[in-house]
């Protein structure tokens, strides 16, 4: 069964990669036009985002209780992040491949879960950071429009959604199962049309409290040492700060000449929409709003469409390659 969905994932990327041509030939055209001195410091910061990604998990691993490598957690960050480009899920699709690292290393699922709950809610907080700001730049500019209101109440409500069952867990497992119990409920009446009558219930309504017992045990780590999650919020917003430092790279290879103002703007109205959307990672979304967005800050057209081609590129195609080689590792082991 684990051959047979390995194989269905990589099918999706070939036929997400091959539908998408088109764009990473134009994604190649703009990184052989740019400046390759300041194209080669975007690499290295984009390199050094993909390891911070594995000093966050390692870091909240630890508070857990459970001891993993570090260059095994950034194989299972970068394929989990694959499987998040191949399916829009905000974020929440590349839980099962910890989960999966969990039950072939027989350790907590539960604390697996926890883990990347912890990741995502740091993750999105930071953002929300970074968007606070980027948002104070579009109201002094006059440049924030519904959509962005929009997609950033949606972004609160999922980063609310997700402290409020690690909440949940840590005060009272019954309702944590009651809650997993009704979402199994719910998948249930969703998938059923669809499913033979000979089948069982697709998901299993007494799991979800065995599950919520784990989720709850794994969450308990965390009262005995709530001081050593700074440091995984720390590397979340580091994480931010080199996705940033990528785009004024960007900047500078284009010759664009940028304020910090527009670099954070730019950054927030990117990340936010790659995250709340209908397509994996914003794909087709990012690339149609961020040009507006940059050519409303008096950059032409033409040139923002450059920019945003190139930071997609080291941003969303390059992780993506990683990702795919990565699951297609994660997978053999």
């Amino acid at each position: 069964m684990r051959k047979f969905f390995l194989a269905i994932f990589i099918m999706l990327a070939a036929m997400f990669i091959i539908s998408r041509f088109a764009e990473i030939e134009d994604v190649a055209q703009t990184l052989r036009d740019g400046d390759w001195h300041y194209l080669s410091f975007a690499l290295i910061f984009e390199l050094l985002w993909v390891f911070n990604l594995g000093a966050s998990f390692k870091a909240i691993f630890r508070v857990l209780g459970v001891q993993e490598e570090w260059k095994r957690l950034v194989l299972l960050a970068t394929a989990a992040n694959f499987v998040n480009a191949v399916a829009p899920s905000a974020g929440i699709g590349g839980i099962a491949v910890f989960i999966s690292e969990a039950r072939s290393r027989k350790y907590s699922t539960g604390k697996a879960t926890v883990a990347t709950t912890l990741f995502l809610l740091f993750d999105y907080t930071a953002f929300l950071v970074i968007l606070t700001l980027g948002f104070v730049v579009l109201l002094r500019r006059d440049q924030l429009t519904p959509a962005e209101i929009t997609a950033s109440v949606i972004l609160v409500l999922i980063a609310l959604g997700l402290a409020a069952l690690l909440i949940l867990g840590f005060y009272s497992e019954k309702q944590l199962g009651s809650v997993l119990a009704w979402i199994a409920r719910l998948i249930n009446r969703i998938v059923r049309p669809i499913r033979s009558k000979k089948h069982k219930e697709y998901l299993s309504e007494q799991r979800a409290f065995e599950f919520s017992q784990e989720v709850a045990d794994g969450v308990r780590e965390i009262r005995h040492k709530p001081r050593d999650l700074f440091f995984p919020v720390l590397l979340a917003l580091n994480s931010k700060i080199l996705m940033i430092l990528v785009l004024y790279c960007v900047f500078v290879a284009s010759k664009v000449p940028i304020s910090i103002g527009t670099l954070i703007a730019g950054f927030s109205v990117s990340f936010l929409f790659s995250i709340v959307s209908p397509t994996p990672s914003g794909i087709g979304i990012v690339e149609g709003i961020l040009p507006l967005a940059l050519n409303s800050f008096y950059i032409p057209l033409g040139t923002a469409a450059i920019i945003t081609l190139m930071f997609r590129g080291f941003t969303f195609w390059l992780p993506l390659l990683f990702g795919m080689v990565a699951f297609r590792w994660v997978g053999k082991s």
